[in-house]
């Protein structure tokens, strides 16, 4: 004698043996975003302390800061300036005019290079070179205050 089955299990027997078992062979399909990585200047704690430094009067620690974060990112055009500036305030115009051709390359020619150009050669005792630099990079700015200071400090001397 037979038993029958119920039909709920009859049917749920034929589904079954209708689609059988499948499998996808085992391949992950989970849909993920990979984090990108942020772009992290690794040369911006350098150019910080660097600028407190500088701002302290501590020259030769500036340019030690600036000297690594343009060592760590060549394109940082303000550590280059930095740089130069430090140079500039340690009597190393050799060293200064390296970066400012540098600073050039980087950044183009920027009435604000122009002017630490100018100032550059005012510490240098070069009146004439400074005054040139310094009236190039008055014409270009909107603010003068700075270059007209630096102005007054040349026809003082």
């Amino acid at each position: 004698m037979r038993q029958r089955l119920p039909r709920a299990a009859a049917a749920l027997a034929a589904v079954l043996m209708i689609t059988g078992c499948t499998t996808n062979n085992n391949v992950d399909t989970t849909k993920t975003t990979a984090i990108q990585p942020v772009a992290k200047d690794v040369s911006a704690s350098d150019l910080v302390e660097g600028k407190a430094q500088f701002r302290e009067a501590n020259f030769g620690l500036a340019e030690q800061h600036f000297r690594k974060a343009v060592e760590l990112k060549s394109d940082n055009a303000e550590a280059w300036m930095g740089l130069a500036a430090s140079y500039d305030e340690l009597g190393r115009f050799d060293f200064a005019d390296r970066a400012y051709a540098q600073l050039l390359r980087v950044a183009g020619r920027k009435p604000q290079i122009v002017n630490n150009m100018g100032y550059s050669q005012l510490l240098r005792g070069n009146k004439k070179r400074a005054r040139a630099l310094l009236l190039e990079a008055k014409a270009g700015m909107a603010d003068q205050t700075v270059v007209d200071a630096n102005l007054a400090l040349l026809n003082k001397s």
